[in-house]
């Protein structure tokens, strides 16, 4: 708990139950070891340290009241001898704080006090209703302190007696009351925010609406309410500079000054203009690119460097954070992308040969991390934590090498501090934790348990004596609840290794890949509820582990965690036999279509006439504020069916319009239907849930709010043909059919962890099949089926990608394998590196391919300049869409161009490089008019040759 929250204990027990509480009760003996006889009266008791009230009871029961002011009555009447004879001795402050602390751990963790219809504990954060006779009540900020294992219900609170003395607020300079801090760690936490504040702070922000003032205002909140929240719970090792305004190794460019030239940024402090101009393109400039980090949906900033890069200390925010928590009286560990893990997702710049050795630079980014370091032991740092996930990837032995001489380079610097290294997302190699555990500077290491199981192994073998082993435990990237009692036991496996004291809980990896805030969710069935946990849930189970493992085990908690997870694997809704059978029996077959490529491709330029170089786009077009309204009205059951229909049914037309009066090829409807492009669908396929606000971030301001898959999954009646053939209705060029492919939805959603990943997959891919088959049937002849995250899948081990990729691209395949030749399947991939598995690409066996390649500056090309044919028809795209930038004819054509020399012109479509959704229809109509415009050129200049 921090500085300006009030801790509150009022009624804890009926008095019936409080009396005859068992002695054997862990809760009974921690009250008295506190000399606490009883909940129902216990107050600190004043001394001059706490005499302004900084805790006090609410409830005032009136025979309390009434002793009290007897007391006082005497008091003023023989004051040396109720002195003497009835006051007892004056708390310290200290003994104060750990009887409440005591008190906050006991009703946090406790089930009992529920199960009695309780209300343990309010966090008051609004000094302002504090006041005399102002009734104080149970709120969503104070709920969201409440453990998962605890009903999210709002307890009754009795109006505080009329005799209650005013609360007088305690200064800041109060020392917080917190639980204690167990050994416990948070890798790092969500920065959109509970209601997405981050997110609409940036995009007004960049709309003008608001000034860098107010967009740092909110920031401030968020890291304070992050910071409040994890100290309040009793969170050992606190992280700062894990918020962003963007993207973390983005702050990490700044912090080194290595800001590209073309953004005009000479020296001093990188500001937001930089900053964001770098992230997001400005009129004049494009913007750096963007690709998935590791195999998340989250998306960092690619570093451009090379070896005229001129590094310099240019963002001092990691110490500024540093020091913002520490003025809250929070002390936090500053976290940093380590060395390696930011040069080796980097890539040379522009002008630099693609050769060039990143690792090279290490000897000139070292000076800044040390002048860093510096500041933060100025500022009053003890921990710092270096984020080096790399170290999971197949390294060489010069990597590994590079990596070892670089911790050993800054180890002066590094004196004086305790030194985190942090890995997670899969397991490290044997050759990688030899190189990460035999470093002398570092006084822990962190391991991601959750997902890197045979790491266990080779801790088992050999750990460093005397250093503390970060547990990564809880699940960071999912939103399942923790199984405590298994957990639990993975930690006693780890204490007969390296001892009891030596091991930290902590989360897998960052909390950044999980929705913010369960207790934001009113409307999923308490059933499902009961199963998960978000970002501030993980937390608490983080400190419950701790707490359990010191040996202050909650058995109440950890029963009815128990119970929940028995309740999910004996569900009735999560398993279907008949969807079982039917995914058994398509692993019998490839499900390859029987016609050759080439010929599918001629079957279907006969049907549809496309010109040379065919234009198109990839589904969605700008989401305006009217029609998110619009969609909300209907949801909300504010509009009926048929207004809604019709309110829909004009923006095809506007859509379709513009696209005919452009010259557009194949066209689109624009999506105007779908929320997103994962949960239009997830919506409408049984074992799916939605959240009201389980957002995650993207990029940027990017959020999206993954459905959560908790069951087998099926396809109940069509999802998207009346859409569809509304739009075909309106146009007579061909109009494609939009869907979304099984393995993004699989990769895009939190996915049930109770079978193997490619079984759910399956399902999901004969649920699109179904509708492929519905969509062919309503005269649909050009239908995609996006598979933007079929790389983001891919795991990080090159000895596990093989396997995936069979699964992914044979459920790909599943979904059309039994379309006529002139049914033309398109898919579409982006922002990802796709180079390595072009092969897997092929073999998805699509007639058309539309995928992301100038914001990486053509990187895809590269492929087919090494030799590779690509014999079905590809759209690399010509321009970003994530920039508000809007490119020239010029641009483009030359674009074009780069792709005939190594493309047939035969089979080379033109398209941006990803969806409209996110754009303005300003920027849209010129974007498009611009290449529609160079196409045409192209096109005249072929017919001459």
């Amino acid at each position: 708990m921090a500085v300006g929250s009030y801790l509150i204990p009022f009624s804890f027990f009926s008095v019936s139950r409080s009396r005859h509480l068992r002695r054997s009760h862990p809760l009974q003996q921690e009250l008295e070891r506190l000399n606490i006889d009883n909940l129902h009266t216990w107050e600190p008791k004043r001394s001059s340290r706490v005499c302004e009230g900084a805790v006090t009871s609410v409830e005032a029961r009136p025979e309390a009241d009434q002793r009290r002011q007897e007391r006082e009555r005497e008091r003023e009447k023989h004051p040396k001898h109720m002195a003497e004879a009835t006051a007892p001795p004056a708390d310290t402050w200290e003994q104060t704080t750990q009887k409440m602390v005591a008190v906050l751990v006991l009703t946090e963790t406790s089930q009992l006090l529920w199960s009695m219809n309780q209300s343990p504990i309010v966090f008051v954060n609004n000094r302002s209703s504090l006041k005399k006779g102002k009734t104080i009540r149970m709120g969503q900020r104070a709920l969201q302190r409440v453990p998962p294992s605890l009903p999210s219900r709002t307890p009754s609170l009795p109006p505080p007696s009329s005799s209650s003395p005013s609360l007088r607020c305690a200064p800041s300079s109060r020392r917080p009351l917190r639980p204690r801090a167990m050994s416990s760690h948070i890798v790092g936490y969500p920065r959109i925010g509970p209601k997405r504040e981050l997110k609409f702070a940036l995009e007004s922000f960049w709309d003008g609406k608001t000034g860098a003032e107010d967009l740092q205002n909110v920031a401030a909140d968020l890291r304070r309410s992050i910071w409040k929240h994890m100290a309040g719970v009793g969170i050992k090792y606190i992280p700062s500079n894990t918020f962003s305004y963007y993207d973390q190794m983005l702050d990490t460019t700044a912090m080194l000054g290595a800001v590209p030239s073309r953004y005009g940024w000479e020296s001093g402090e990188v500001g937001f203009d930089v900053y964001f101009s770098m992230a997001r393109g400005n009129d004049s400039v494009p913007a750096m690119e963007m690709t998935k980090w590791f195999d998340t949906n989250y998306h960092y900033i690619v570093p451009e460097l090379g070896p005229s890069v001129k590094f310099s200390y240019a963002s001092h925010k990691a110490v500024e954070e540093f020091k913002e928590a520490k003025a809250l009286g929070i002390d936090t560990v500053p976290v940093l992308i380590g060395p390696m893990t930011y040069l080796l997702l980097s890539k040379p710049a522009k002008d630099v040969d693609k050769s060039f050795c990143l690792l090279s630079l290490i000897d000139k980014i070292l000076p800044v991390y040390k002048e860093v370091l510096t500041d933060l032991k100025s500022a009053g740092a003890r921990w710092i934590q270096f984020d080096e996930p790399i170290l999971v990837m197949d390294l060489d032995t010069n990597q590994l090498q590079a990596f070892s001489d670089a911790y050993s380079h800054m180890e002066s610097s590094l004196a004086g501090l305790n030194v985190l290294i942090a890995t997670y997302f899969a397991d490290v190699p044997a050759e990688a934790y030899k190189a990460l555990t035999s470093l002398k500077c570092v006084t822990g290491f962190g391991f991601d348990l959750v997902r890197g199981l045979e790491t266990l192994d080779l801790i088992k073998v050999d750990f460093p004596r005397g250093k503390l082993l970060f547990a990564g435990v809880v699940d960071g990237r999912n939103i399942w609840a923790n199984d405590l009692s298994a957990s639990l036991k993975t930690l006693q496996t780890l204490e007969d290794i390296v001892g009891k004291e030596k091991v930290v809980v902590s989360t897998s990896c960052s909390l950044l890949h999980t929705a913010v805030d369960l207790l934001n969710e009113i409307k999923l069935d308490k059933e499902l509820k009961s199963w998960l946990a978000f970002a501030a849930q993980k937390v608490v189970e983080v400190y419950a582990l701790a707490r359990s493992f010191s040996g202050v085990k909650d058995e109440a908690m950890f029963a009815s965690n128990s119970m929940r997870q028995a309740s999910r694997r004996s569900s009735p809704r999560v398993t279907n036999a008949t969807i079982q059978h039917n995914v058994a029996a398509v692993m019998k077959s490839d499900h390859r279509r029987s016609t050759k490529v080439s010929a599918r491709l001629q079957a279907q330029q006969k049907k549809l006439n496309l010109p040379p170089l065919p234009t198109t786009t990839i589904g969605s077009f700008p989401q305006t504020a009217d029609l998110r309204r619009i969609r909300k009205e209907f949801k909300a059951r504010k509009i009926s069916e048929i207004d809604y229909v019709q309110a829909v049914k004009v923006e095809f037309e506007k859509v379709v319009k513009l696209q005919e009066e452009l010259g557009i090829d194949v066209l689109v409807h624009g999506e105007a239907e779908r929320n997103d492009m994962v949960e239009f669908f997830g919506e409408q396929l049984s074992g799916f849930a939605f959240t009201s606000n389980g957002w995650v971030q993207s990029y940027g301001s990017r959020c999206v709010k993954p459905p959560i898959i908790y069951g087998d999954v099926s396809r109940p009646k069509a999802m998207t043909v009346f859409w569809s053939s509304m739009a075909q209705k309106m146009t007579e060029r061909p109009m494609k059919g939009m869907l979304t492919g099984p393995v993004t939805i699989l990769n895009w959603s939190f996915v049930r962890n109770d079978q193997p990943r490619y079984e759910t997959c399956f399902q999901i891919a004969l649920a699109i099949k179904d509708e492929v088959k519905d969509l062919e049937k309503a005269g649909i002849t050009v239908i995609q089926i996006d598979e933007a995250a079929l790389r983001e899948g891919l795991p990080l081990r090159r000895s596990e990608q093989e396997l995936y990729l069979d699964w992914a691209v044979h459920a790909f395949r599943i979904t059309n394998c039994d379309v006529r030749d002139t049914t033309q399947i398109h898919t579409h991939m982006c922002y990802s590196n796709f180079n390595d598995i072009i092969n897997s690409i092929i073999n998805m066996d699509a007639d058309v391919i539309t995928i992301e390649n100038s914001r990486s500056d053509e990187k895809l090309l590269s492929v087919f300049h090494e030799g590779v044919k690509y014999g079905a028809g590809i759209g690399p795209g010509v321009y970003d869409i994530h920039s508000p930038r809007i490119p020239s004819s010029e641009e483009i054509a030359e674009r074009i161009n780069k792709m005939l020399a190594v493309l047939d012109s035969k089979v080379l479509w033109v398209n941006p490089d990803c969806g409209l959704k996110t754009r303005k229809y300003s920027e849209v109509k010129s974007a498009l008019s611009n290449m529609v415009a160079a196409t045409k050129l192209i096109r005249s200049q072929l017919n001459k040759s």
